[in-house]
């Protein structure tokens, strides 16, 4: 076999049509050897002699896409100091574009030996994990663009690959669960009738199944364990994982961005799957692990801050080139449109405290590729002084978890909600609007993957996770949810009707509050995980999305509802304003009304009294359509109707009066109080000064055309 020296860069298995350049960096290694892999079982190994600046290449002319292939690194095995490097460890590229295969958790994937955690196993490693991947890639995008959705235009549907398509029934049985099944009309269609402008995609970088769930018989259904920051998760490819994966996830994307829908990938940065000091050893930590990992003060263990057993090494350079280099690589490459970061204050710690202005962030605030896409913080980490919601730079938008507590607290009748509500429902100006941000930061949602389903969101008070094999123990305890009367299913007909009601609530406050709108996959349906909200391991039935049967009543009522508010969000800019309102009257409208005005049931002017009240649960919003004060892309005015916006969340149905003075005629376009929803143009009118009633815990939307 041919060996030529090759170069240090890029990093990775790299295919140029006549062979391929191999590159990998360690810094604790004394010598690396390339191992190509057969499917015999056997290896051909290759010494990397040539190394710049710690990065070991060669250049082996003749070997093509489909090569599997390893490291094995030679160099010190000393615990204590925080080195783990072991040749009899097969280990995956940091850099590889395609994984192959799984890890069976057999001993000989570890450091040490079961029972004996400060022995040395130098058992081989390569028949019992994956392998890297070569993969070609050259890719035929045609004419493929990116839909460049601005914010104030994103409704954002978060979704997990195998969930979102597992059972759905217009899908050949070879599609489901796959990249190619999120490309089927079936399912693409189905997102752009909900109005749905971005696909949020729970992790699809390579992951491995935790060894303690695989004994379990469970595995880590949403992938929050990810061990290649450059390949597309292998399980989720129809047509197999020898570089098939990364061309089904392309056609993926091209599909849906020819569709105008947008690809976010949520990805996992923080830690990687060889968790602890008694987890595996499957690449970095036999790469070099004190370059990799924050290692506590005794280098045999850890900096946890993230749950999971390790966190990444943020002040070391070489891991901000490998996350910076992987964003680049799925935006240029990969075509995505975005991404969001989980448990993104570790990637601000340095040493120990959140900093704002880590070098991280500043990487990625210059950075003239990965600065151009979507970028949205999950703004907590389980680290002290982790919670920082509303403290990421001007550049990105966060999961505004403040959100989703007060809206949760308003609809199940929390006292002393409304002035928070009311902060959350404008855009949470006390959040970002001191940094130069604006609503648009926002990303709003009251449900997502991590906890309860809208339908167990109003079902449930309590969680409900015995199938995890945790005793209950696992997940939140405090979900701010409320059952409505009874625990779990029932046949009483007034909880049931409540429960409809309650989540059409979630739905309508959702897409009528500034900020960018975050939907959870299947809540349109009303999808329960019967009370777990920690599904985390439950890859079956209970996690995937249940499609309902064409013309059911069950597909006909809260889809359609659903629908109907995203489209009333789309088709009205002053739901979806790029600055925040002033409480005033806008220079420039010649409009005397102010733009945003707040009323109680009885129509007059909220007073701090009002706002202070514990009992008050009630009120009226006043939106002014002719007082928008941002431009449109040409620089000229936008005027849109105006609203008013109608809340009851107390128990009791209360009447409206409409106010004066803010308009003479509306008509109703909105009532979640009407299970079978007001028909286009066919809502009661009503003057100014008269009464509207609403149920209990319900909202009404009128509008007055401009």
């Amino acid at each position: 076999m041919q060996v030529w020296p090759g170069q240090a860069y890029p990093l990775g298995a790299t295919y140029d049509g006549a062979g391929t350049n191999f590159a990998v960096y360690s810094e604790a290694a004394r010598r690396i050897e390339l191992c190509l892999l057969y499917d015999d079982g056997s290896e051909t190994a290759v010494e990397l002699r040539e190394t710049d600046a710690f990065v070991r290449h060669a250049y082996l002319p003749g070997v093509m896409p489909g090569q599997r292939y390893g490291f094995r690194v030679h160099g010190p095995y000393a615990p204590e100091r925080g080195q783990r490097c072991n040749s009899a460890k097969l280990l995956l590229d940091p850099y590889a574009r395609a994984i192959c295969g799984s890890v069976d958790w057999n001993e000989s994937v570890y450091g040490y030996h079961f029972g004996r955690p400060d022995s040395r196993n130098d058992l081989d490693s390569a028949p019992h994990t994956m392998t890297s991947v070569v993969v070609n890639p050259y890719f035929d995008w045609g004419d493929d663009r990116p839909p460049r959705t601005d914010y104030h235009r994103t409704v954002i549907y978060e979704a997990h690959v195998k969930g979102l398509t597992m059972l759905h029934p217009e899908l050949p049985k070879e599609l489901r669960g796959t990249y190619a099944g999120l490309a089927h009309p079936a399912v693409i269609s189905h997102l752009t009738e909900l109005g749905v402008t971005t696909l949020e995609l729970m992790p699809v970088h390579q992951f491995v199944h935790d060894n303690r769930l695989a004994d379990m018989g469970l595995s880590n259904y949403w992938g929050y364990n990810t061990i290649g920051f450059f390949a597309p998760h292998n399980a989720y490819a129809s047509w197999g994982d020898r570089g098939e994966q990364v061309l089904e996830f392309k056609q993926a994307v091209k599909a849906l961005h020819q569709a105008g829908i947008e690809v976010i990938l949520d990805v996992v940065y923080n830690h990687t799957a060889e968790g602890n000091h008694l987890g595996p050893t499957l690449s970095f930590r036999g790469l070099d692990n004190a370059s990799y990992y924050r290692l506590a003060a005794d280098r045999r263990y850890y900096t946890d801050t993230t749950g999971t057993g390790n966190s990444l090494l943020m002040r070391s350079p070489h891991v901000l080139q490998l996350i910076m280099d992987s964003l680049r690589y799925w935006v240029t490459e990969m075509h995505v449109d975005g991404f969001r970061f989980d448990l993104a204050a570790t990637l601000a710690r340095q040493f120990h405290e959140v900093d704002r202005l880590s070098s991280f962030f500043d990487l990625v605030q210059q950075d003239p590729v990965v600065s151009q896409v979507k970028l949205i913080a999950e703004p907590w980490d389980v680290g002290e002084g982790g919670y920082q919601v509303g403290n990421f730079p001007p550049l990105w938008t966060e999961w505004n978890g403040k959100y989703r507590d007060t809206v949760r607290d308003l609809w199940r009748g929390e006292p002393r909600t409304l002035a928070e509500f009311a902060s959350r429902l404008t855009g949470s100006s006390d959040l970002y609007q001191d940094d130069g941000r604006r609503p648009l930061a926002s990303i709003n949602f009251t449900t997502c993957h991590d906890g309860f389903t809208l339908h167990d969101l109003v079902s449930y008070n309590e969680k409900h996770n015995e199938a995890n094999g945790e005793g209950n123990r696992d997940g939140e305890s405090h979900n701010r949810s409320w059952n409505c009367g009874a625990e779990g299913e029932t046949e009483d007909s007034m909880v049931l009707a409540l429960r409809e009601r309650q989540m059409r609530n979630f739905i309508a406050t959702l897409m009528l509050s500034q900020g960018v709108p975050m939907l959870s996959h299947g809540d349109e349906f009303a999808r329960t995980q019967r009370g777990n909200n920690n599904a985390y391991c439950q890859d079956n039935e209970l996690s995937w999305v249940h499609w309902p049967k064409a013309g059911s009543r069950e597909e006909g009522s809260l889809l359609a509802f659903t629908q109907q508010m995203v489209w009333l969000r789309r088709d009205h800019p002053v739901f979806r304003r790029r600055r925040f309102f002033h409480g005033r009257p806008v220079e420039g409208t010649h409009d005397e009304l102010s733009d945003i005005a707040w009323f109680t049931p009885k129509g007059e002017e909220m007073t701090q009294r009002d706002w202070q009240a514990a009992h008050a649960r009630a009120l009226t919003v006043f939106l002014n359509g002719h007082a928008i004060s941002e431009p449109g892309p040409r620089g000229e005015r936008i005027s849109d109707d105006s609203f008013l916006l109608m809340f009851n969340a107390s128990a009791q149905d209360l009447d409206f009066t409409v106010p004066v003075n803010h308009g003479r005629q509306w008509e109703v376009v909105v009532d979640t109080g009407q299970p079978e929803g007001v028909p286009p143009g066919q809502g009661p009118k009503v003057a100014a000064g008269e009464r509207v009633r609403l149920a209990g815990r319900s909202l009404a939307v009128l509008r007055r055309p401009a």
